[in-house]
């Protein structure tokens, strides 16, 4: 049975978080780096003007398709940038924060920002948790035997084997993002939705004017089929290694503390710069999620205070190479996928290393 604390043991851990926040504030790695931010949205910006310049001047052409890897890379970085923009780490005001949010998301990527910070923050305060966390209950994937045990005809045989369907299923994830994105804005449910819909409606209206005006119909249907698949195993394989694989927990109610949720149902990449590059520092999880408003750039020295402090504690921090985390991450998918065929829905228990239980692995804020 779950270990019960006692009130002093809960106070401690409460203190916990306290205690390693108080040192990484100390170190200076709270502190905003605007310097950092300018040159990192200025290169990106400046390499999707030149993309956009090459592309123009080429004309009508299948080898056009070449560049769709390279615009898939450039809007991810660019749609990186907007994750951290709205955790606050490049603004400290809502305002500035909000429209620089909005011009990436909605005008430069295409994707609702207001849809996406309500969505993301239900991430950030229940990690891993069924019915809580919109990463967890993915439309796509499976995490626990009881999802896949309620999953029905098409989607019961998707998820049987979703390990096999991995990255053809990750290319969906921007058409995901557009759709969601269309949903939202029709609702209106967003803080500005009249300038939310106005720059959506113009970043869709541009980019049909100029692939139309460059290629042939035929030809442009291709690109953006190309390029919306790579996008989406782009970004899907950035934020996958992050939580699949890791403890998943019910929805039942419970009371971690603050470090405990967010340490345990997350995994760091072990890499060097070149990945973490490529990963817009996001393979740092645990500190990410530790301090959602930390700069990327400070989160590579926090996790050595982070990491030392988990040990001293006793609080398992978990680190997996870019190839394990992988496959650990596969493992996971094909034992709740093979749960299917394990009995009627609710008989069957959590299976997989991501389907750990108990009060530590729980996420709620």
């Amino acid at each position: 049975m779950p270990r019960q604390d006692t009130p002093t043991a809960g106070a401690a851990r409460s203190d916990d978080f306290a205690e390693l926040r108080r040192r990484v504030r100390e170190a200076g790695l709270l502190r905003k780096r605007p310097l950092y931010y300018a040159c990192r949205a200025g290169a990106l910006l400046a390499a999707l003007a030149l993309l956009l310049v090459w592309f123009a001047g080429r004309g009508a052409s299948w080898w056009q398709l070449g560049l769709a890897p390279l615009f898939a890379f450039v809007l991810g970085q660019l749609a990186l940038l907007g994750h951290d923009v709205a955790h606050h780490a490049v603004f400290s005001g809502r305002r500035a924060t909000d429209l620089a949010g909005i011009l990436l998301g909605n005008l430069v990527v295409g994707m609702s920002y207001g849809w996406w910070v309500s969505d993301h923050n239900r991430h950030h305060a229940h990690p891993n948790r069924e019915g809580r966390d919109p990463a967890a209950d993915s439309i796509l994937f499976v995490r626990t035997a009881e999802q896949a045990l309620r999953t029905r005809g098409l989607r019961r045989a998707v998820a049987r084997y979703q390990a096999e369907l991995f990255f053809p299923l990750l290319s969906l994830q921007a058409l995901g993002l557009v759709v969601a994105t269309g949903l939202t804005l029709a609702r209106g449910s967003v803080r500005h939705p009249l300038l939310e819909r106005g720059l959506a409606a113009l970043h869709y209206a541009l980019v049909a004017g100029l692939l139309l005006t460059v290629l042939t119909p035929v030809q442009a249907l291709a690109f953006v089929a190309v390029c919306g698949s790579l996008l989406g195993v782009y970004l899907g394989c950035i934020f996958a290694p992050n939580h699949k694989g890791m403890p998943m927990t019910g929805p039942e109610p419970g009371h971690p503390d603050y470090l405990r949720r967010q340490v345990l149902p997350s995994r760091n990449l072990r890499a060097g710069r070149f990945v973490h590059f490529v990963f817009g520092g996001l393979g740092h999880q645990i500190e990410h999620h530790l301090f959602p408003g930390m700069p990327v750039v400070a989160l590579r020295p926090a996790a050595r205070i982070v990491r030392a402090y988990c040990a001293e504690i006793g609080v398992e921090y978990c680190e997996a190479g870019l190839a394990d985390s992988f496959r650990e991450i596969l493992r996971d998918l094909r034992a709740v996928g093979r749960s299917v065929e394990a009995g009627p829905a609710g008989s069957g228990a959590r299976s997989g290393p991501g389907a750990g239980s108990g009060p530590e692995a729980e996420a709620a804020r």
